[in-house]
């Protein structure tokens, strides 16, 4: 809950009053003070209160209410409401029929602040973990513009894109990710088994010298075998280390420009947060939310700092009257491509159908980049990983050519 204080005008009477109201949103505030009979002047957030109930109950069920679950939701509510039922028995229906026990607790806990009063959009900002802002405000439009079914599907439209790409770009990174692993496995059998069998022959003859990577590897192979639950410890350490450091402010601007400047995913990237950019303006847009309320919104859906900066930059210079093209053409993190499709929409007031075609060629790109990245990366590993066993090899069979070129080998034969 957060406290608003206000001024509003008697529709009647014509009598100005300031006042305090508590609501969840500023959308449920302006409602109430409406159905008191005011028209509202001025509101602004006096207090917003930083823990809620609701908030621990779904910080603990965020990661196991799906993407795929929140699109049934809202769709299967979508089709009931076109259908002429009312909110609430479509949400009652919906709730009796979900499986995902923590989403079915949350459609009945918004089902009962809906009869209780409150409005959908309100009772779901109860629930930042589980309904983004993007949501909220497609919600909030479609209850303003009376199209609260439509808004719903284009919902539903939007979270199973944004799960689709994201699906894909993990698809992406498996290959890679399973044959760095076969490369750590073969190396480590290497140095554990194969390494110190041969050591043996090694020590038969003392007084030969070994070459330097023999000896470095060796070494290596030692340390393994002898203080393997240090490696295990070291291991899980850095894991642990690069997680939080990620989830810091200094650590997530690295990672992310990481992410927009290292090749071949440089481009994957940027392809990715131009569609999704594209697809939520689009969205927002068409559901009719205010073009600065849209900017705002989807510079936190891009899931990028540095991309985000450029989305609340443009939005500074849309506010003191520039155009959304203007203002982001030249950005080094946005395509050109984007401007461009935004000028030819302004000019013809076609904003949200030139966003729609944008997202729908960058999720395209995004494909073609993936299936690039793979054709890629294959060759590559193998380069890699014949490499790493070359060196092992050469290390092991080097000192026994060694050996027998100088004829002791043959000699401890006989």
């Amino acid at each position: 809950m957060s406290i608003y204080s206000y001024t509003a005008k008697n529709n009647t009477t014509g009598e100005i009053i300031n006042n305090e109201i508590e609501a969840e949103t500023e959308t449920s505030a302006i409602k109430s003070i409406r159905t008191s009979g005011y028209v509202v002047l001025d509101l602004k957030l006096k207090e917003k209160k930083v823990f809620s109930l609701s908030d621990k109950t779904t910080s603990n069920s965020k990661a196991r209410i799906k993407s795929k679950d929140k699109v049934l939701f809202f769709r299967q509510l979508s089709t009931l409401m076109n259908a002429g039922l009312p909110l609430a028995q479509s949400l009652r229906n919906v709730g009796e029929q979900t499986t995902n026990k923590h989403l079915k607790t949350i459609i009945f806990s918004i089902l009962t602040d809906i009869e209780g009063g409150n409005s959908f959009s309100s009772a779901l900002s109860k629930y930042p973990k589980v309904f983004t802002p993007l949501m909220i405000s497609l919600v909030a439009a479609g209850e303003t513009s009376g199209t609260l079914d439509k808004s719903l599907d284009r919902i539903a439209m939007q979270t199973e894109k944004d799960a689709d790409i994201v699906s894909k770009i993990r698809g992406a990174m498996i290959y890679p990710l399973i044959v760095l692993l076969v490369m750590i496995g073969v190396v480590t059998f290497m140095l554990v088994k194969v390494l110190p069998q041969v050591n043996v022959l090694y020590q038969a003859f003392p007084g030969q010298s070994l070459p330097i990577e023999t000896r470095i590897l060796l070494d290596i192979s030692t340390f393994i075998i002898k203080y393997w639950w240090l490696v295990i410890i070291a291991v899980v350490l850095i894991i642990y280390g690069w997680f939080r450091w990620i989830r810091t402010d200094g650590g997530r601007r690295t990672f992310d420009r990481l992410k927009l400047q290292t090749p071949p995913f440089n481009k994957l990237f940027q392809k990715v947060y131009m569609s999704r950019f594209s697809r939520t303006a689009s969205t927002l847009i068409g559901s009719g939310v205010p073009l600065l309320q849209t900017l705002q919104i989807t510079a936190d859906a891009v899931s990028n700092t540095l991309v985000k900066e450029s989305i609340l930059k443009a939005s500074e210079k849309v506010r003191v009257g520039k155009s959304l093209s203007e203002s982001l053409t030249g950005d080094p993190n946005f395509l050109p491509l984007v401007p461009s499709m935004l000028k030819i929409g302004e000019t013809s007031g076609s904003v949200e159908q030139m966003m729609n075609k944008t997202a729908d060629y960058y999720e395209k790109e995004v494909d073609n980049e993936i299936k690039n990245i793979s054709t890629l990366i294959e060759p590559i590993m193998m380069v890699v990983l014949g490499l790493i066993a070359l060196l092992i090899v050469a290390a092991v069979l080097l000192p026994v050519y060694g050996l027998a070129a100088s004829g002791a080998v043959s000699g401890g034969g006989v």
